[in-house]
């Protein structure tokens, strides 16, 4: 049921009146009365009216694109292929949209109010990029929220993140678990037993899919998961490095090291170079996304290849619906090992 400025109001104990000045921001209202209203619009989930030359429709012209981290090549590649695809016919501005993007640093808490902010704003489209938090509380209030920016109208595409069953979203996801098995599985062929794992950040949906990949890869070799050399960090190169300096500590006669992405995996080769190790010759390192660097690193990594421009411009397609939707609203998209210098034999 649509809420009402009434509904706010009195769930605030004011007058409409009283709302809209808060809303509108033309008139003084005293701090406390202000808080009190702008603590119902959040309770209530109340959508505020967009520009006025949008009154008369149902969504805006703008697109909503989320991402974790916009310095990140992982999600800046996705950011400009969704943009590219947002033009044309359907948009009043001479068939333009206008794209926003919604840096959330990685926070739950940011994603959410920026998909308040996108549903207030009546977005025609939202794009999600990225992996999702694996947090039972954050997955409700997500599943509520998107439930009504679909139901308002607004087309959610979720890229390269699980599907929202039963909200109305397109999901299109990467087989990451799949990549991780492929990629570990090169480095057993290559004859790598002691293969050290440096993951992202735990609690994300991406970190769980690899690393579950890897473990897959270690179990049909008859090998046991790793745990001990098995470090978490966050999706940068700091961590590559400090994750490699502590597994050689725990693991001197180390051979291999898979990287949660590619950046990482420049962390690691920097920190191997640093205890005078060569690569491969010493220690193989592996990496993922394949980011435009990788091919440029020395040597070349050995990376897992994932579309990211070409699945981000088919969520912008279909969230424009220039494109028609996977069937059942979701598609995996694999990826594809690369197999460069900076793997070998033992």
């Amino acid at each position: 049921m649509t809420v009402t400025l009434a509904d706010v109001a009195a769930r605030a104990q004011v007058s409409p009146a009283t709302v809209s000045r808060v809303l509108n921001g033309n008139y003084p209202v005293a701090a406390a009365t202000r808080e009190r209203v702008l603590r119902a619009v959040d309770e209530l989930d109340y959508v505020l009216n967009g520009p006025a030359s949008s009154l008369a429709a149902a969504t805006s012209d703008l697109v909503g694109i989320l991402v974790n981290d916009i310095a990140d090549p992982f999600f800046g590649i996705m950011a400009g292929a969704v943009q590219s695809e947002i033009g044309g016919p359907g948009g009043r501005a001479g068939g333009e949209r206008l794209a926003v993007v919604c840096n959330t640093g990685g926070s739950p808490e940011r994603e959410l109010t920026y998909l308040t902010l996108l549903q207030r704003q009546r977005a025609a489209a939202v794009v999600i990029t990225g992996g999702a938090v694996e947090d039972a509380e954050h997955a409700a209030a997500l599943t509520t929220k998107l439930q009504r920016l679909t139901d308002a109208g607004t087309r959610v595409v979720l890229c390269g993140r699980p599907p929202a069953p039963e909200t109305g979203t397109v999901a299109l996801t990467f087989d990451n678990r799949g990549g991780g098995r492929t990629l570990t599985q090169h480095l057993l062929l290559l004859g790598h037993r002691t293969i050290g794992y440096i993951a992202g950040p735990e609690e994300r949906t991406t970190t769980r899919d690899r690393l579950e990949g890897h473990r897959d890869a270690l179990a049909a070799a008859g090998l046991p998961r790793g745990d001990e050399l098995t470090l978490h960090g966050p999706y940068d190169r700091a961590t590559g490095h400090a994750a490699t300096v502590e597994l050689l500590r725990r693991e001197p006669a180390l051979t291999a090291i898979v990287a949660a992405n590619d950046t990482v995996a420049l962390g690691a080769c920097a920190a191997l170079r640093e205890a005078g190790r060569r690569i491969p010759d010493d220690v193989s390192v592996a990496g993922f996304d394949d980011l435009p660097f990788s091919v440029d690193a020395v040597p070349a990594l050995t990376t897992v290849r994932l579309p990211l421009a070409e699945a981000a411009a088919r969520a912008g397609r279909i969230a424009m619906g220039r494109e028609q939707e996977p069937p059942g609203g979701v598609a995996t998209i694999h990826g594809e090992l690369v197999v460069r210098g900076s793997t070998g034999r033992v």
